[in-house]
């Protein structure tokens, strides 16, 4: 009997070692085959809250976009994304992409929003498309999904090499951006939320000419807001265009980038904008950006009547680094909306209005006004973790940022107080960032 047992015994842990050496092996397999496949899974997630000196009712901090809730905390941003980047360095075809899912309350700024609630032009109900609009949480008034980026790229061998992004992107042009790790800043500047695209939908070229310079061309489609923000299921046929030309300095101290987009409306009206960006290393530790915007829309529907609409910002940013995991900046902007139809307070309320003119993000008065708009941000970027040599490499990468922001509205030729009743507020925030 004892004989059996031990026969039985062996042959058990004999099948067992086999089944584990082969799970391992199939693991192993997985492994390298994800390795060499060069695909690439990561993210982020950022979070913070803004302490508002008005203390407002309607809890928004007036027109100020992302870090829009006041005196709550806010997930911000949890994005996920899985990539294949392309080869730029080999004289061969090379194919990739990328895909991006957002969750958290800065999802309906970055949605593809190109077909507004109402026609810009005639002010009919319009039909908004349905790429990432209504994916889910319309109950809980604040959060929301995205899907900011869905693109196929290619490198293709043609000269020093041309990419090519076919699909769903971020807009190369501007300074600020959406992706929370790009920006020093918690909040945003005026100019990113009211006076540039977030997204287009399309083809976007990039070629390097030489060490120096670049050109990117674009045709962008599925919009109706002049290329801005498109879809993939309406204005298909609805064409516009986008160019920028990049300089870098031999010393890579300057990059200087100008570049535009021009497109129509619904109806074919022209709606267009440039932007220039001047960024400079002052010193190893000072950088400094200055960034011009204007744009420009034909024949909108006011509330004086049909206008044009023109819009322009100036602002300036400037970072020095007091230690290699402690920096410091300061952001000043004005933004002049001549119409009164580029900001909005609370912006919410308008990114999340169906052609009823109903928005689930809260039943608030929406106010806007001809006006210029300032803001100026103190900020500090500050990586507690980074001199680890230990734990979980994401904590390492932990970023903290406090943000201390005063923003003041001149109205032009009548009264308007949008910060809750107010010409001007103290925003004080704190959020962290965890790329991964």
């Amino acid at each position: 009997m004892n004989d059996h047992i031990k026969t039985i015994s062996a042959v058990l842990g004999i099948t067992l070692s086999a089944i584990i050496t082969v799970d391992h092996a199939f693991a192993s397999s997985l492994v390298d085959l994800y390795k060499r496949s060069g695909l690439e899974i990561g993210g982020w997630i950022n979070g913070g809250a803004t302490y508002n000196a008005n203390n407002p009712s309607d809890g928004f901090n007036g027109p100020v976009t992302f870090a829009d809730r006041a005196n709550r905390f806010q997930l911000n941003q949890l994005n996920l994304f899985i990539e294949r980047s392309v080869d730029t360095e080999t004289s061969n075809w090379s194919l990739g992409g990328r895909f991006d899912f957002l969750f958290g309350t800065d999802a309906i700024y970055t949605q593809a929003f190109g077909i507004s609630a109402f026609d810009e032009n005639t002010g009919e109900p319009s039909g908004r498309g349905n790429w990432d609009l209504n994916l889910c949480c319309k109950s809980t008034r604040t959060y929301g999904i995205a899907l900011p980026q869905a693109y196929l790229e290619a490198h293709v061998p043609v000269g020093n090499g041309l990419n090519v992004k076919a699909g769903h992107f971020y807009t190369p042009l501007g300074y600020e951006s959406v992706p929370a790790p790009d920006n020093f800043f918690y909040t945003r500047a005026y100019i990113l939320n009211s006076g540039e695209p977030f997204t287009h939908t399309g083809f976007l070229g990039t070629y390097t000419i030489d060490k120096n310079w670049t050109i990117q061309g674009a045709a962008t489609t599925g919009s109706a807001t002049g290329g801005w923000d498109g879809g993939f299921d309406k204005q298909l046929d609805n064409w516009g265009g986008l160019a920028n030309l990049s300089w870098n300095s031999d010393d890579k101290r300057t990059r200087m980038a100008l570049g535009g987009t021009y497109g129509q409306t619904a109806v074919n009206e022209p709606w267009m904008m440039y932007s220039v960006v001047l960024q400079h290393w002052l010193t190893p530790k000072m950088h400094g950006v200055l960034q011009h915007t204007h744009g420009w829309a034909a024949d909108i529907n006011l509330p004086e009547g049909i206008r044009n609409a023109a819009w322009y910002s100036i602002n300036t940013h400037l970072t020095y680094d007091l230690q290699k995991n402690l920096s410091i900046g300061i952001r000043a902007e004005r933004f002049h909306d001549r119409n009164g139809w580029r900001v909005f307070s609370p912006y919410r309320i308008l990114s999340a209005m169906n052609n009823k003119g109903v928005s689930y993000a809260g039943n608030i008065p929406l106010v806007s006004a001809p006006a210029d708009y300032y803001a100026v941000t103190l900020g500090m970027n500050w990586k507690p973790a980074m001199h680890w040599n230990k734990g979980w490499r994401p904590v390492r990468n932990l970023n903290i940022r406090k943000n201390i922001r005063y923003d003041r509205v001149d109205s032009i030729d009548m009264a308007f107080h949008p910060f809750d009743g107010k010409k001007d507020q103290w925003l004080f925030s704190l959020d962290a960032m965890i790329p991964f």
